[in-house]
């Protein structure tokens, strides 16, 4: 087996999701807050980079689909900070 380039930046990702995850368990992150999502997103988005090269279906879906809710966290993360802060400029 050859490691090259790719597969450390998929290794790389796998670090960042699990110490997210192993943050998010210590309290040290709360999982509505943008640190989370973004480091999620990051994670996975390495992930998928790695998996361009080294195809595997379903591990693709998976870190895809992974990196889609963690946007979906940011948008919302967004959303809530635009209406708190319309509810106190009105």
């Amino acid at each position: 087996m050859n490691y090259g380039p790719m597969d450390l930046l998929g290794n790389i990702g796998v670090v960042v999701l699990i110490l997210t995850y192993l943050m998010l368990q210590l309290n040290r992150l709360s999982s509505d807050g943008l640190t989370y999502s973004l480091l999620n997103a990051i994670g996975a988005g390495l992930i998928v980079v790695s998996l361009l090269f080294n195809f595997n279906l379903s591990a693709l879906l998976v870190e895809v689909f992974w990196v889609l809710i963690s946007c979906l966290g940011i948008y919302r993360y967004f959303r809530l900070k635009a209406l708190r802060s319309e509810t106190l400029d009105g």
